[in-house]
C-alpha cells in the first residue's frame, strides 16, 4: 500500500511538473506567476497530497458508484455473534471485513473486524471460531480510524497506508454510511489521474 501512495504521489508531481513546463515555454502568464512565487522567498510548504491538485473524488462517490448493495451499509454482524458466523458472512459476500455494531435496535457502531483479526487471534492462537464471540477479537471503536463521505480519497489513501490498514468504515454524525477497502480507493485515484490526464492533454493539444 505504501508503494501505491508513493506511485500516485510521483504521478502527481511528474504530471504537474509537465504542465508548468510547456506552460513557461509557451511565454504564459501562468509561468510568470509560479516563478513569481517561487522566487519571493518564502520558505516552501511541504505538499501533502491533498496539495497535488488530484482531490475532487470523495468518499460519498466510492460508495455512490458502488451501490447500495455493495457499498457495506447493510454487511455488519453483532458483537455477540460467534467469529465463526462473521467470517461464514465474508466469505458469502465476498469481503474481507465486516462493521460490527453494539447489541440493540440502533445498530450503533462497536467496532470492525477483519480476515487479518480472524487469522492473527483465533488460527495463530488455536482459539475455536464457533466459541469465541466477535466483540472479544474486532478493532475497537475507540481505536477504530474513519473517513466521512466528504472525505477525499487521496486523504482516505493515505490514512490506510500510514495506519496499514485494508478497510474504513464510512461514518457520518456517528451513523454507519458504509465501508471502502484499499481496492475501491486506488481505483477511485486511478481513475481521477486518468481523467486529469485526458484533460491537460486537450488543454497542451489546444483542444479548448
Amino acid at each position: 500500500m505504501q508503494g501505491v501512495a508513493r506511485f500516485v504521489q510521483a504521478r502527481g508531481r511528474a504530471l504537474s511538473g509537465s504542465v508548468l513546463q510547456h506552460v513557461r515555454v509557451g511565454g504564459s502568464a501562468l509561468s510568470s506567476g509560479f516563478q513569481t512565487r517561487q522566487e519571493s522567498g518564502q520558505p516552501k510548504k511541504r505538499e501533502s497530497l491533498e496539495d497535488q491538485g488530484f482531490e475532487s473524488t470523495t468518499i460519498a462517490d466510492i460508495l455512490k458508484e458502488k451501490g447500495q448493495k455493495a457499498d457495506g451499509s447493510w454487511l455488519w454482524c453483532s458483537v455477540d455473534d460467534t467469529v465463526y458466523d462473521a467470517v461464514k458472512s465474508m466469505t458469502a459476500n465476498n469481503v474481507g471485513a465486516l462493521l460490527v455494531v453494539k447489541p440493540g435496535t440502533e445498530r450503533k457502531l462497536a467496532g470492525i473486524i477483519t480476515e487479518r483479526d480472524y487469522l492473527r487471534k483465533i488460527i495463530v492462537q488455536g482459539r475455536s471460531s464457533k466459541t469465541t464471540k466477535v466483540g472479544d477479537i474486532m478493532t475497537e471503536e475507540n481505536k477504530l480510524i474513519t473517513v466521512s463521505p466528504d472525505t477525499k480519497v487521496l486523504r482516505a489513501m493515505e490514512l490506510m497506508t500510514n495506519n496499514r490498514i485494508r478497510h474504513i468504515p464510512v461514518v457520518e454524525d456517528k451513523g454507519m454510511k458504509g465501508m471502502v477497502s484499499i481496492g475501491d480507493v486506488v481505483r477511485a485515484v486511478v481513475d481521477e489521474h486518468r481523467e486529469e490526464l485526458q484533460r491537460l492533454s486537450s488543454f497542451i493539444q489546444g483542444g479548448y
